[in-house]
């Protein structure tokens, strides 16, 4: 079975492609997903960045504000740091974990939906690395009009990740999401015939 891992930038569409992937009959581990899950109410990870960013994070039903979390996580290279060091460990073991699951199942790949693969090292891991590529202004375009973000947070989330240079240079194939769907369509076609080769 292939591992493929596909990434790209905040902002830049990653969950579009993984979506037309899946489409395509590919499992997807979608390392975002895993880590919502490991910060559920009562679960040691949680606990853990509780004591390190504050009980405050977690109201009245135990569930994490996920928004004020990022605010602080975010606000620094040695936060984002810390809480790299508490969550990655997690999504690594649940993230291996489904990749065996789709080996059994007979997958002839899997993609791994993973953010900051190329800032982790994690593509060295992978057969194929796709990255997703778009450009900065339009990725912040993307994040206030999407998702609400202030342009200065957005910015500040994408000064967090990997310069697209070297996310690029990791690449195997790098799919220009710049442009409309049909556009973006065509390419990840491209991708299931190299990853079918």
């Amino acid at each position: 079975m292939k591992k493929v891992g596909l990434t790209g930038g905040i902002g830049s569409g990653k969950s579009t492609v993984a979506r037309m992937l899946a489409d395509e009959g590919f499992p997807v581990v979608d390392a975002d997903q895993i880590a919502r899950e490991i910060m559920e109410p009562g679960s040691p990870v949680l606990a853990q960045v509780a004591e390190v960013f504050g009980e405050d994070l977690i109201d009245d039903t135990g569930a994490l504000n996920r928004a004020e979390l990022a605010k602080r996580a975010f606000s620094s290279t040695e936060q984002t740091e810390k809480l790299n060091a508490l969550t990655h460990p997690a999504i690594r073991a649940e993230s291996n974990r489904r990749f065996d699951e789709a080996e059994k199942a007979g997958a002839r790949a899997v993609i791994y939906d993973m953010p900051l693969l190329v800032d982790l090292g994690l593509h060295h891991d992978m057969d194929m690395t796709v990255v997703v590529d778009v450009d900065v202004d339009e990725r912040v375009r993307r994040l206030v009009d999407k998702r609400g973000l202030t342009e200065a947070d957005a910015r500040a989330r994408i000064a967090q990740q990997v310069d697209d240079d070297t996310r690029r240079a990791a690449a195997d194939i790098v799919v220009d999401n710049n442009g409309p769907l049909e556009a973006l369509a065509a390419q990840v076609e491209k991708v299931v015939r190299m990853i079918d080769a």
